[in-house]
């Protein structure tokens, strides 16, 4: 198959590099010329270390040449420049190609997911797809055992990308519930800014046990306001993408919430993690969604309030053990 892949952050090289190890034809775009003649001298990434990339990959940076004639493209662009990426490719895509998300983000204003965006900027109406879970770019990129869900209306579309995709260390599920898995992909980040918090708190693996599990009901309250399938919530997309953003190393997100939890202010955090942090990002949007569908969302608001209020992150893990006592199952 022939594949566009628009974003060379790790998480689109990553996914270049798998695709052009099976013998796929791979085209991977940088927003920046620069970023391209690196990527192609280099046959590396700067974020990916010790990983050598297949030299089959063609390098590109103009998104009118390398999206025409495609059998699928990639959209990987970071959620704050999803749109531009779309608007810019939709004038070029050919009426065959499959149209595959694998950023995570929820837009501010529209609240539009990244597919929802997709099918915003295409009138022709492609076939889209949302490829999400737990899935690090650097053990992907590794080759390390990873599973993950293709989502997506179009069952035909959805299975065309599980088995593009997988390989023996890559296993794809598929998914019917596409806003699903792009709310658990977005609230995710939110859960692992809690969890960093928490860390840089000194606080143990209980208030992070605490944490992940409540705001996993948090993510599921929001699903099921917003038409979402209940069993999303509990798969790969769901807890299992939970678990992996909220503890791991990797994370920029829980990296992030480690400085806030330390009482770094929210724009020195992000800088100190070096690159782009969703979680942040998605706040403003994620309040308004709150808002929208009139559900409780505590622990996404505790994270709001450190970032943009200045609110003692202490303090606020006060406030979360100080609410009402309530039923596990209570809706709050």
């Amino acid at each position: 198959m022939k594949i566009t892949i628009l974003g060379s952050g790790t998480w689109g090289t990553a996914l270049a590099n798998l695709l052009a190890k099976k013998g796929e034809d791979v085209t991977l775009v940088s927003a920046l010329p620069k970023d391209a003649s690196y990527l192609l001298a280099h046959h590396s990434h700067p974020h990916l270390p010790g990983i050598l990339l297949e030299p089959s990959i063609h390098y590109g940076s103009i998104v009118a040449e390398a999206t025409p004639n495609q059998d699928v493209v990639v959209f990987a662009a970071p959620s704050k420049y999803f749109r531009a990426t779309a608007k810019k490719a939709a004038p070029y895509l050919s009426p065959k190609t499959i149209l595959v998300s694998v950023s995570k983000g929820i837009e501010e204003g529209s609240l539009f997911t990244m597919s929802e965006i997709l099918q915003d900027e295409d009138h022709a109406l492609h076939q889209v797809v949302v490829l999400s879970g737990p899935s690090h770019a650097e053990e992907v990129a590794a080759g390390l055992p990873t599973c993950i869900v293709s989502s997506s209306h179009d069952d035909k579309a959805a299975k065309t990308i599980q088995h593009l995709f997988s390989t023996p260390y890559f296993r794809v599920y598929t998914n019917r519930d596409p806003h699903g898995v792009e709310l658990c992909g977005a609230f995710k980040n939110i859960l692992a800014l809690a969890s960093g918090i928490s860390d840089g708190l000194g606080y143990g693996d209980n208030a992070k046990a605490a944490l992940m599990t409540r705001g996993i009901a948090e993510m599921r309250r929001l699903g099921q306001k917003s038409g979402c399938q209940d069993e999303t919530f509990f798969g790969l997309a769901g807890v299992g993408d939970v678990i992996v953003t909220a503890t791991s190393k990797h994370s920029r997100n829980r990296l992030c919430g480690s400085y806030l939890g330390q009482g770094i202010p929210y724009e020195e955090a992000v800088q100190k993690v070096g690159m782009v942090v969703e979680g942040v990002l998605l706040l403003p949007a994620l309040k308004e969604l709150e808002n929208r569908y009139e559900v409780e969302l505590p622990i996404a608001d505790f994270v709001y309030e450190v970032c943009f209020h200045r609110r003692d992150p202490r303090d606020g893990i006060s406030v979360l053990l100080g609410r009402a006592l309530k039923s596990e199952c209570d809706n709050g």
